[in-house]
Order: C-alpha cells, then sequence, then structure tokens
C-alpha cells in the first residue's frame, strides 16, 4: 500500500480501495476505505471537532497516525492496528495472503471486504481480532438481559422495542462508532468482531481511546451532540394509558390528581384522538374544544404530550398532497403500502426535509397553536406491517443503505420547528432512536412490551446500554405495556416497575391494561371512538396498598428534583447517562464490570432493582466509600457485599456519604 499525507490525513491506496485515517475530535480518528474514486463526503452521525494533536509519520514499510492517546498504525499491506498510548486495542482480522503474518492464509479472509452488489454499491463487512477478555457495552437498546454485549449478534436495524445506535464502550478503554445508518449486522464473537453493511459505498467508522468511560463517552458526544437541558417542568410524573378517549376523561383524571394533593408534570393523549392516520389533529366529536382543555391543565400545572404517528391513511385529509409532493417513504415493489394496523397507509419520510417541514407545518396548526409542546413520536421507526427493508426507499436512499437514521431525523423535525418557535423546554417521547438523537431532546422509550419480570429485567440492561449509546433521556413503560390486571402477579410487578422507574431520568405510568372489556365509543371504523381503550392507569387504580407504596415513591422522586436535575444537567455537559453501569461511576474496580442487576442513579445513589416476582431479599455490591440506606439510615463500608431485606414496599437504595 502506498502512503501520502495531505493535510492532517493520512491517506493509502492499492489498487482500487482508498483509505483515509483522520483526527475527529479529541484522542480519536476517524477510519475510511472505499473502491470508489471518492468517498461521499457524508459525516452521517458525525460533527466535525478538530484536533491540535496529530502527527503522521511515513516510511517505506508502514504508517502511522497519533491523534492524542489514540494511535493508528497500517503496514504495507494495508493491515490496521491501533493503540491506546502503547498498548494494543484493536487491530483487523486478516485470514489471506494479504496478511501473511496472520495463521490459515488460504483461509482468504480479509478485514475489509467489499462485495459487489450487481449494478450498486457493495455489501461491506469488516472485522476486528477478537480478545477473549473484553467487556463490550451500550449500541442501543435490544430485548435481552445481557448487559455485557461480548458474544451477542445484533441485528443493525430498528424494530418495534429494538433500537440500532452502533457505539460501544470497550473494557479495553476505547470505544467504537459504526457510522453507517444501513441495515446490517455487529457480531461480538470469541474468534473475531465483525460488522456488516447490506448495501453502502464506503467503509465508515470513528474510534477513541481514553483513561476512563467518562472520559470516552465525553470524546463520543463531542461529535455526536449532546442531550439540551432537561425541562424542570417534566421531572415529576408523566401520566398516560391506552388511551384518554375524550378531552373529559383527560381533565377527569388531571383532576383527581389535583384534588388528592399528587403533583402531575405531564398527562399523554395517545393515538387515534385523530379521525384518520395523517390527519394529525383532534376528532372534534370527542375533542370539541382543545383550548379550554389546555387552558384548564396550564392552570393546574400540567403539560400536554399528544401522540403523533407517521402513518398516513389514504382516507385522510393530507393524503393527497403528502402523495403529490414525494413526501412518503417509496416502495421498491409493488403497492405503495408501509403499514396496515387500522388503515392502509403510507409512510411519511422524515429523511426529507421538506416532509419534516410539511409535518411540523400540520402540528403547529393544530396542537401547538393550543399551547400543545410535546409531542409523542410513536411509531419512529419507523414500523412496517413486514421489516423487509430491501422494500423501502427513503428520500436520502433506499432503506437497506439509510434506514436506521429515519428515527434521528424523526426527532429533528419536530425540535427544529419547536425551537423555530421559541420553545426552550422541549422534550419529545419516542420509540426509536439513531446516533445524535440525543440532541434533538429525544426522551427514548423501550416500546411495547410484555408485562412480566422478564420484560423487566430486560428493561435494565436496555436503560444502561443505551445510555452507554449516548443517549442519557430513556424510559420504560411502568408496568410493561402488554398486561393484564386480572394476572396474580401484576400488582407486584407494577410496584416493583414503578420502584425502579422512580430511579429512572424520566417517571412515567403507561401501558394497554387488559381485560379488553370496555366498549368502544362509536361503532364507526374511523375516528376518535372507534379503537379501543385499557383499564384505567392511574396510581390510584390498582387498589390502596398499591396506591400508597407508588405514592411513597413518588414523593421521594419530588423529594429528589434538584439532584435529578443536577445530573441531567450533567448529561447535557459531558453526555454522561442518567442511569449509568456501576463501572462508569469505579471503572477502577473489577467487581463492577460484573455487576449486571444494580445501577447508578447519576454519581451518588446506588440502585438494586427487585427483579423477580416473590423477591424479598439480595444481595447488593457497595463499592469503595460509606454508603447510607435511604430507607433506615444504616451506614455501611463499601468494597463488600450485603444482603438486604426487600419486602414489596422497599426497593435497595444507598446513597453514597
Amino acid at each position: 500500500m502506498k502512503f501520502i499525507k495531505e493535510a492532517k490525513a493520512l491517506i493509502g491506496r492499492e489498487g482500487n480501495e482508498f483509505i483515509q485515517v483522520e483526527p475527529w475530535g479529541h484522542n480519536a480518528l476517524r477510519v475510511r476505505a472505499t473502491k470508489y474514486p471518492k468517498f461521499t463526503g457524508n459525516d452521517h452521525a458525525l460533527d466535525y471537532v478538530d484536533s491540535n494533536e496529530t502527527d503522521i509519520e511515513l516510511d517505506e514499510h508502514r504508517a502511522q497516525i497519533h491523534n492524542g492517546k489514540l494511535r493508528c498504525v497500517i503496514d504495507e499491506r494495508g493491515f490496521m492496528e491501533f493503540y491506546s498510548r502503547e498498548t494494543l486495542i484493536l487491530k483487523e482480522y486478516y485470514r489471506s495472503f494479504s496478511g501473511a503474518n496472520a495463521h490459515s492464509p488460504s483461509l482468504k479472509l480479509v478485514a475489509r471486504d467489499f462485495k459487489s452488489i450487481t449494478g450498486g454499491d457493495y455489501k461491506i463487512t469488516v472485522r476486528f481480532d477478537a480478545n477473549e477478555k473484553e467487556r463490550i457495552y451500550g449500541m442501543g437498546q435490544y430485548q435481552q438481559p445481557h448487559l455485557n454485549l461480548k458474544g451477542c449478534i445484533l441485528e443493525l436495524a430498528q424494530r418495534n422495542s429494538q433500537i440500532s445506535i452502533p457505539f460501544y464502550i470497550s473494557s479495553l478503554g476505547y470505544g467504537f462508532l459504526w457510522n453507517n445508518p444501513g441495515i446490517g449486522e455487529a457480531t461480538f464473537g470469541a474468534n473475531y468482531t465483525q460488522w456488516i453493511s447490506e448495501c453502502s459505498e464506503e467503509i465508515d467508522y470513528w474510534i477513541t481511546a481514553d483513561d476512563t468511560p467518562k472520559e470516552i463517552m465525553k470524546n463520543f458526544t463531542e461529535v455526536t451532540g449532546r442531550a439540551p437541558e432537561f425541562p424542570d417542568n417534566a421531572l415529576g410524573l408523566w401520566q398516560c394509558k391506552l388511551r384518554y378517549r375524550t378531552q373529559e376523561e383527560v381533565l377527569e383524571v388531571a383532576r383527581e390528581y389535583k384534588k388528592r394533593g399528587i403533583p402531575l408534570d405531564v398527562i399523554v393523549i395517545d393515538f387515534f384522538h385523530w379521525i384518520r392516520q395523517g390527519d394529525w389533529s383532534f376528532d372534534p366529536e370527542y375533542w370539541p374544544d382543545p383550548q379550554a382543555m389546555l387552558d384548564e391543565l396550564k392552570e393546574m400545572g400540567v403539560r400536554c404530550m399528544v401522540s403523533i404517528w407517521p402513518t398516513v391513511d389514504r382516507k385522510s385529509v393530507n393524503f393527497r398532497e403528502i402523495m403529490d409532493n414525494g413526501l412518503c417513504i417509496r416502495t421498491e415493489r409493488g403497492s405503495i403500502q408501509c403499514f396496515d394496523f387500522q388503515g392502509d397507509t403510507v409512510i411519511y419520510d422524515a429523511t426529507n426535509p421538506e416532509a419534516r417541514k410539511f409535518i411540523w407545518k400540520k402540528a403547529k396548526e393544530n396542537y401547538f397553536k393550543y399551547g400543545i409542546d410535546m409531542f409523542w413520536l410513536d411509531e419512529a421507526e419507523p414500523e412496517y406491517a413486514a421489516y423487509d427493508y430491501d422494500h423501502f426507499r427513503h428520500y436520502a436512499g433506499p432503506a437497506l443503505k439509510v434506514g436506521n437514521q429515519y428515527p434521528r431525523d424523526h426527532a429533528k423535525a419536530f425540535f427544529d420547528g419547536l425551537r423555530e418557535e421559541g420553545q426552550t423546554d422541549i422534550v419529545n417521547l419516542l420509540r426509536s432512536a439513531w446516533v445524535g438523537s440525543q440532541k434533538y431532546a429525544a426522551l427514548v422509550w423501550s416500546g411495547d412490551i410484555l408485562s412480566n419480570f422478564e420484560a423487566l429485567r430486560d428493561q435494565l440492561s436496555a436503560g444502561l446500554n443505551i445510555g452507554m449509546a449516548g443517549i442519557p433521556w430513556w424510559v420504560s413503560d411502568t408496568g410493561g405495556f402488554f398486561g393484564d390486571i386480572t394476572a396474580d402477579h401484576f400488582n407486584e410487578l407494577l410496584i416493583r416497575w414503578f420502584q425502579f422507574s422512580t430511579f429512572c431520568p424520566v417517571l412515567r405510568m403507561h401501558g394497554d391494561r387488559g381485560p379488553h372489556n370496555i366498549p368502544n365509543l362509536s361503532d364507526l371504523d374511523y375516528g376518535g371512538g372507534f379503537s379501543p381503550t385499557g383499564q384505567p392507569n392511574e396510581l390510584w387504580s390498582y387498589g390502596e396498598e398499591a396506591y400508597q407504596i407508588m405514592k411513597k415513591y413518588l414523593d421521594i422522586r419530588l423529594g429528589m428534583k434538584s439532584y435529578i436535575k443536577e445530573i441531567m444537567k450533567e448529561a447535557s455537559e459531558n453526555g454522561s447517562p442518567v442511569i449509568r453501569t456501576m463501572f462508569y461511576e469505579y471503572p477502577e474496580d473489577k467487581r463492577c464490570w460484573e455487576l449486571n442487576e444494580q445501577y447508578m442513579f447519576g454519581y451518588k445513589y446506588l440502585v438494586a432493582p427487585v427483579l423477580y416476582q416473590g423477591m424479598t431479599e439480595r444481595t447488593v455490591y457497595l463499592p469503595k466509600g460509606s454508603w447510607k440506606d435511604i430507607h433506615n439510615g444504616t451506614i455501611y463500608s463499601g468494597k463488600t457485599e450485603i444482603t438486604v431485606p426487600c419486602p414489596l414496599e422497599i426497593i435497595p437504595v444507598f446513597e453514597k456519604q
């Protein structure tokens, strides 16, 4: 491979392949490779951050580039290795003659594999050697209990309850971003690590090395963005259910909270408050005076959020305009249909700037004018009737090539619109995200999940890992989404989940509560009255014992508002998650890298959620220092494991002294 230095970049060429390695932020390098004559110039998730710590060295056998604590060495065959200072942290995987120092050269496996798609771009595979002792965290949200992702195979695709954010932090002291929004797969195997993109023009990844996970996260969010400061008026209780069908139902609930003296920050109006999907407006039969509703809620100090889906029914008032102006996702074969839930629908294309302006214009005209300044951007993956990604095409390109960026662009539409209207306390709720969604005030929730203890355990891993992927604002449906209140275990599950949610970025009641025996308001197959609703889901809906326990934990959270505001501010300043793996705060403690059923709520509170049905005691590991049980005031010395009681009314929580 031949090398040249061009400005601050190291350029290599071998045959038709070009490689470019350049500094990009602090202690970080961006690596690109292509077999096209030049790079696309698309930065995808990355904002450029300059560095003055760069040095490039060339000789006839190799080239190397330094940026602060990170160094990349490329030998004459194009084989790349990465070092943190003098420690090897990552190297490409070769089993071919071009990598003759590797064993089994007859396998003809190369690190950077471009497989031509006939008449088009490439299916790209990139491989790195594995380190069997390495631990891997981040990558977004996957419905599984594995906090350490070593050994996992992860689909790089958005689905309902699955969120692909291809960034991880390694226990070896580096962070890695696969800077590619295409559909693919990541494998963290024992033999090698492998990244696949089904359709791309170029390889593009970013790597940083630093001394602690917190410094790695700071470097990562410096180039991908950080969340704004979280609004003070959304730190308390969010009330939601499937679904408030009329404005009177909304007001009755808000009035009851006020009557009971329970502060309510946000009340949420779910789907089919409209006539048809894509109308993006209230059905006047059931919502005759939205302004009066909003005025009363405002007087009670309650913010109102409404659900907006990206789906557009063919009978919607906006369908023709969207189609005529090319503002929807297209299909590659057959009829243009994307989703078939309660209608024949297409999906507006968030990757199209004109489409983003269009949907915000409708939201402004039909919601914002009343004072609604929070939006629940459901279906934000977007959800397809079948996840056949090769069947869909966006303004920005085929879904196979760009599909994962959709939820980030969808968040941008509403963030930009609200900001242009002068709104400063912005937070919108989304069911999906991609790299950088955090900078568009995206509060991400974990999707439509089951109501059982297995799902609760999955949410702990999901919330911690998405925080390690740069998304600090995260929430799950308290009690799970699909649940029947007549199930023997349901109240226990709800209470345990509420206790966990108390020590999460947002505390939100939501769920589709069966049994579904409440008659619809209308016999029509459209409009705000035809879709079903679930059972009541307010704090007082589950009996006196559950009510008193949940109220107790809401009071605890309200008493922590100044602290929660502080850790939210830290997220906006350096990218730190709000709920954190134990090793994030204690990276020098090897035991903390092994813990997957306890976490830190910010820097001061250690939370040990109760994740198993019938559990009345559990073990907790306390790191160095002194720790106070918030319930009884007992002080414990750290660097030890203790067993503590956890009857139904107790979630073990310890305050660092």
